[in-house]
């Protein structure tokens, strides 16, 4: 009877064992699944923001001069001396001056707000153009005639002057034969095909128009050639 007993008990104990072992086996289970679920779930693709990308392809090109314009200018200069209202003598300059002016627009300008795609297809604003320099071209330019009378003053800053009334008219004879146009014209053809090279498809480009004081009409003391 004794022995009897023994037995069951011996394999109660067993079944018992053999149950927790089980139970054990299964929550390892469902961990070791668990951790390869985690492992085996795909990385997020990263959003690229398109536009970003599109602004710093642009912003590469940063100022970008798309329109020259030169022009060769003849400019008169006197000065009189007088005493007691008098005219005692004059000093008189002809220069001849050349001269360049450059316009484009500054693509640095461009942000994410000027982009905005549309299926396929990129819109792109750029910032209006400027004139980014004007310049007197000192070896091409020269004093064609002086003329000083014996009573004549003596004038160190004439020729000074003579340069900045023909840079006035060089830069003015830009504006008036459109140069600011021409840079608009110019840039959107640059900025499309600098997208279009790097896979944008389908590209528009849209211009500003120059601000008004960007080109004055008239400038003090130029007076037409």
């Amino acid at each position: 009877m004794a022995g009897t007993i023994a037995l069951v008990l011996l394999g109660a104990a067993l079944f018992t064992a053999a149950l927790t072992f089980y139970g054990f086996y299964r929550q390892g289970e469902a961990f070791v699944q668990k951790v390869e679920t985690l492992f085996a779930q795909p990385t997020p693709t990263p959003q690229i923001d398109v536009r970003a990308v599109i602004v710093k392809q642009v912003r590469n090109a940063s100022e970008l001069t798309t329109a020259i314009y030169s022009m060769e200018t003849i400019v008169a200069q006197s000065q009189a001396r007088e005493l007691l209202g008098v005219q005692v003598g004059e000093t008189k300059m002809i220069y001849v001056a050349y001269g360049e002016v450059r316009a484009g627009v500054d693509l640095s300008e461009i942000d994410v707000n000027d982009v905005r795609v549309i299926s396929d297809t990129v819109i792109i604003r750029l910032p209006p153009p400027k004139l980014l320099d004007a310049k007197i071209d000192v070896e091409r330019s020269y004093v064609y005639d002086f003329d000083k009378s014996l009573f004549g003053p003596v004038d160190p800053a004439m020729q000074s002057r003579a340069e900045q009334l023909a840079l006035a008219k060089i830069r003015r004879a830009a504006c008036e034969n459109a140069i600011l146009e021409e840079a608009n014209n110019r840039a959107a053809i640059a900025v499309r095909a600098l997208l279009e090279a790097a896979s944008f498809r389908n590209v528009e480009v849209v211009t500003t128009p120059p601000a008004p004081s960007t080109c004055p009409k008239d400038e003090e003391g130029v007076s037409s050639p």
